[in-house]
């Protein structure tokens, strides 16, 4: 009797750890675009969505979306960012005594305006596509995922004004924009998601930058899991907004950490973008554009500062 009790705890012991096992594997899905697919959600982007984004530009005006960055710019937990600039050589060259100065970067690529790649979220240390970080970690760089893989995004932007339909100068932190919210600012502002949108949100959080940079850090609104999944399934491939975390913090759920991110990148390899300023977007009430952005291809990179454009 004894030995068939052992016998039949060590067969439930077994299947635990295989409902585990599979559970976890399956919490980050292979990528419907094939093993060795590195770019997520912007397989999605083709010369037809391109064509009908152009077609937005009416006006021919150019918005501005990246921050300028300086040492100052408030930034997430030790993140920093300082340029050095020098005279490499100061003796004039020449009989048209030619002279130049030059610079160099020093802190973190995360500073400002930015946009996170498939190799900087990650769920138990595995990323997009089953991608394992002690496969494609190295200190010279990510040999998998990196952004330099990814092609220059120009499609259809759209972006939520969740400051007015709130009623809130700055939204308050921790606010968690729902389905139920989204599709009420989209239907209010006249638009629809797509299949191949970037979508941002405004909720006026960069306006405490440089004035209340304590507040600014500690947390912030942003869509929740089930909007995550929404915008998701419906096929966008990237989202962002004019603060530092994206989603809200704090989370909805006290026991997760930065849920919203990690699905996004795990689950649907969607990018997502950060300080994203859209103020003037939303004065002009330009709720759809032509989004442009050519980000720098730092090889290996996971996230990098950048300044994408709106033109309406």
């Amino acid at each position: 009797m004894k030995t068939i009790v052992n016998t039949l705890k060590t067969i439930a012991l077994v299947a635990t750890l295989f409902i585990a096992l599979t559970t976890n594997a399956q919490q980050v899905p292979t990528s419907p675009y094939g093993a060795d697919d590195e770019i997520g959600a912007l397989n999605l982007l083709n010369e037809e969505i391109v064509l009908d984004a152009v077609k937005l530009v009416k006006k021919g005006k150019v918005y501005r979306l990246g921050m300028v960055v300086n040492a100052q710019t408030a930034a997430f937990r030790h993140r920093y960012f300082h340029i050095e600039t020098l005279q490499p050589e100061t003796a004039a060259a020449g009989s048209n005594k030619f002279t130049y100065v030059d610079d160099q970067l020093i802190g973190w690529t995360g500073v400002g305006s930015q946009i996170n790649g498939l190799a900087h979220y990650g769920r138990d240390n595995v990323h997009y596509n089953g991608h394992k970080v002690e496969d494609f970690l190295t200190v010279s760089g990510v040999k998998k995922l990196g952004l330099e893989k990814l092609p220059p995004i120009v499609t259809r932007g759209v972006v939520l004004d969740m400051r007015s339909y709130y009623n809130q100068d700055i939204v308050k932190e921790g606010t968690v924009f729902t389905v139920e919210d989204i599709e009420k600012v989209a239907k209010k502002q006249g638009i629809e998601i797509r299949k191949g949108d970037v979508v941002l949100f405004y909720t006026g959080w960069t306006k405490l930058m440089g004035k209340d940079d304590k507040r600014y850090l500690a947390g912030g609104p942003g869509i929740g899991t089930e909007a995550a999944h929404y915008l998701g399934k419906k096929g966008i491939v990237a989202a962002g907004a004019d603060n530092w975390s994206f989603e809200a913090v704090p989370h909805e759920n006290s026991s997760l950490s930065f849920p919203v991110n990690q699905m996004m990148a795990t689950e649907y390899g969607v990018q997502v973008l950060e300080n994203i300023l859209v103020d003037e977007l939303v004065e002009d009430k330009a709720w759809e554009f032509l989004f442009v952005l050519g980000h720098p291809l730092y090889e290996g990179s996971t996230q990098v500062q950048i300044n994408p454009v709106a033109i309406k």
